[in-house]
């Protein structure tokens, strides 16, 4: 194995640091997984979420919609339960 040095800016290397406490591996074992994915564009699947969709409710409102429905509804609903 041939070693190298690389400079990473300090958020970087924290960021490095924290996916390899979370993996349980080395920063530089987590620094070449990186390479041979972007080089190569093989590595591991995708990270899985284990909550993501775990329920589908079609009232929900959408984020990007939540500041415009608050504005139209909020006063309204405030009004409602008070009374």
């Amino acid at each position: 194995m041939k070693r190298a040095t690389i400079t990473l800016p300090d958020d970087l290397a924290d960021l490095v640091d924290r996916e390899a406490v979370r993996r349980q591996t080395s920063f530089s074992e987590v620094v070449r997984q990186f390479i041979v994915q972007g080089l190569s564009g093989a590595g591991e699947k995708p990270r899985e979420i284990p909550w993501a969709g775990l329920f589908s409710d079609p009232d929900m409102v959408p984020a990007e919609r939540l500041d415009e429905e608050l504005a139209a509804h909020w006063a309204d609903d405030l009004d409602r339960d008070r009374g």
